[in-house]
């Protein structure tokens, strides 16, 4: 299953993917993020499985199963320009914003901000399509919900 997904979205001009496809390379970036500083805290998995809950209206088990799905894909997948690449094919501009603002959510999570997050952040704002400006205020009003 995840041979096939790697697959697609290895190609050079990928198709826009199925929305099951699109939700799984979103929840494996929102790991991705959360692992990229060496500790992948369960405060992390918890805000993740609330984002995947509140973005797809998901119940809790199916979260939780949408995020072992995205744990295992996103530990095989070899960069993050392949989980970009899907997304910003296959959602507008506006959403994009929220997905940054998602991640930023998860980098927050642990209520500690890491170099290695920061520069994967900024990173994949930009291979999203999303300007400096809209990622800083997409963090800000993460941190706002932080608390």
């Amino acid at each position: 299953m995840f041979g096939d997904l790697l697959k697609r979205l290895s190609q050079p001009a990928p198709a826009p993917l199925p929305d099951t496809d699109a939700r799984l390379a979103l929840a494996a970036l929102l790991v991705r993020v959360a692992r990229s500083d060496g500790d992948y805290a369960d405060e992390e998995k918890a805000r993740i499985m609330r984002i995947l809950s509140a973005r797809y209206a998901l119940s809790p088990a199916g979260a939780a199963g949408l995020l072992r799905e995205a744990e295992e894909l996103e530990g095989q997948a070899p960069d993050t320009v392949r989980f970009t690449r899907a997304i910003k094919d296959a959602v507008p501009y506006e959403e994009r914003e929220s997905v940054v603002e998602a991640l930023w959510e998860v980098v927050l999570a642990d209520g500690a901000r890491d170099q290695e997050e920061d520069a994967l952040l900024r990173l994949t704002a930009k291979l999203l399509g999303v300007n400096d400006r809209d990622s800083n205020l997409a963090r800000r009003r993460a941190q706002k919900r932080q608390g």
